[in-house]
């Protein structure tokens, strides 16, 4: 039997699909870098601290198909496969495993420091082990290249994306408890 999904939570994955799209327009080009940073990563730990394991994988899903099949949803409006078998496309495909990463582990009561360390564990590790190597091979460079173009320039904004994100679901999971209890 197939649980069931509720218009409330088809409304919650939806809007979150949409801020992370959105959140991908906050761009800024690194010159020494193809991977540039943007507020997805943050759109992303939010999104993943704030919804079930199912729900945020189904939105992320819902946000990777929409940039495959063509909407400008990726980094500074890019679609397309192109993106995906580029440079970025390891990152991108590590949204996936990351998001869930996060929800699953994050437990079902709020605990501000278990938030900060899942979180920071899949976006500063997670993510980097499947985004860096992809890198290192879509661009034809050495894996130290790759680390040095992919992983550490973005490690100071990472963290305070990090820290943004789990203050953030701080705020929002009482609100969103309220709303979820009264429907």
């Amino acid at each position: 039997m197939k649980p069931k999904i509720s218009i409330h939570d088809c409304t919650r994955i939806s809007l979150l699909a949409a801020l992370i799209a959105v959140s991908s327009y906050i761009i800024i080009p690194l010159p020494f870098s193809p991977v540039p940073v943007t507020g997805q990563t943050l759109a992303i730990m939010l999104c993943a601290l704030l919804l079930t394991p199912g729900q945020s994988t189904l939105t992320l899903s819902i946000y990777l198909l929409l940039g495959i099949i063509g909407l400008p949803v990726f980094a500074g409006g890019s679609s397309g496969i192109g993106v995906i078998l580029g440079p970025t496309g390891g990152f991108l495909i590590g949204f996936l495993p990351m998001a869930y990463f996060i929800s699953f582990f994050k437990g079902s009561s709020p605990n501000m420091l278990r938030y900060f360390l899942v979180s920071g564990f899949s976006s500063l590790i997670l993510l980097n082990l499947i985004g860096v190597p992809w890198l290192a091979y879509s661009a034809g460079i050495s894996f130290s290249q790759a680390i040095a173009l992919g992983f550490l320039p973005f490690l100071p904004g990472g963290i305070l994306k990090l820290f943004l994100a789990v203050l953030l679901a701080w705020k929002l999971i009482p609100q969103l408890s309220f709303i979820t209890s009264n429907r």
